[in-house]
């Protein structure tokens, strides 16, 4: 699949794109995806603007391991007003929610966003998928083992890529039935998964590629980088250019990244390297 319509805006995928971060929260695990104000905000994605995104993602609320879950209440207080000076400033970005809330995610397509990122695939608020099929909107189905608070306590595969595919192709059937076909598939790198796990899922991620469903990578600045290299995330970003070049060799066609020009760079050399 070589494009995408997410509200109306066409995403071309014969060439790669990066997915900016932006966390509208105190909690997220990479300070420099983190902002506190609409000012701060707009600045971060202009400068990802600036330097090549394609999408933006934008997060009310924290999903790293053993994030506490806030309301949806909180989610919407937190990003509603920014989106709504976002979304003027930037009427052309394909902009993403961060969501597993129904009710956040049916408010933030009446203000225009273009795409639901839902960590959960659905399960964590039945309401949401009848909500994204009857939307024009594209929707990010993940995998997740158990939730944020739980997915890291020994997570347990017969075999890891065998079983998310599984897992995947059974809910995109799902979803089919209830009219969602504007979907990305993330196999979830850092959701209720060990670091050797994601490294088995990341050396045969082409495999993914037999759902015929464009694949998007969340690799940056994760513990599966620094741990090895036994660092900290504010020193992974050598690490997530490494991983995402082998991501895009093995058929990843969207970089969820913090840092874009450095995503935008590998891209681009890959692009080289492949003689495209």
């Amino acid at each position: 699949m070589n494009s995408l319509v997410a509200n109306g805006k066409i995403l071309n995928l014969e060439t790669a794109k990066v997915m900016g971060i932006v966390n509208i929260t105190p909690d997220s695990f990479h300070r420099g995806s983190r902002v506190n104000s609409i000012s701060e905000a707009i600045g971060l994605i202009q400068n990802m603007s600036d330097d090549g995104a394609s999408i933006i993602d934008i997060g009310g609320q924290s999903s790293r391991p053993r994030a506490a879950r806030i309301s949806a209440d909180e989610e919407l207080s937190r990003i509603k007003e920014p989106f709504k000076m976002i979304r003027k400033e930037f009427p052309d970005m394909i902009l993403s929610i961060d969501t597993f809330h129904a009710k956040v995610a049916e408010e933030m397509i009446d203000l225009g966003v273009d795409m639901i990122n839902d960590i959960s695939a659905g399960t964590i608020d039945a309401d949401l998928i009848p909500i994204i099929a009857s939307s024009r909107v594209c929707y990010v189905l993940m995998h997740m083992l158990g939730t944020p608070v739980t997915m890291q306590d020994n997570p347990q595969y017969e075999e890891p890529v065998l079983d998310i595919l599984n897992y995947l192709t059974e809910k995109k059937h799902e979803l089919h039935t209830k009219g969602l076909d504007n979907l990305i598939i993330d196999p979830g790198f850092g959701f209720g998964k060990t670091v050797e796990q994601n490294y088995e899922i990341l050396r045969k991620l082409a495999v993914f590629k037999i759902l015929d469903t464009p694949i998007m990578v969340g690799l940056s600045r994760k513990s599966m980088i620094y741990k090895v290299l036994e660092s900290e995330s504010d020193q992974a970003l050598n690490g997530t250019s490494v991983l995402h070049m082998v991501a895009l060799q093995n058929g990843a066609k969207i970089l969820r990244a913090h840092d874009v020009k450095e995503a935008i760079e590998t891209i681009t050399l890959h692009a080289k390297v492949v003689g495209d």
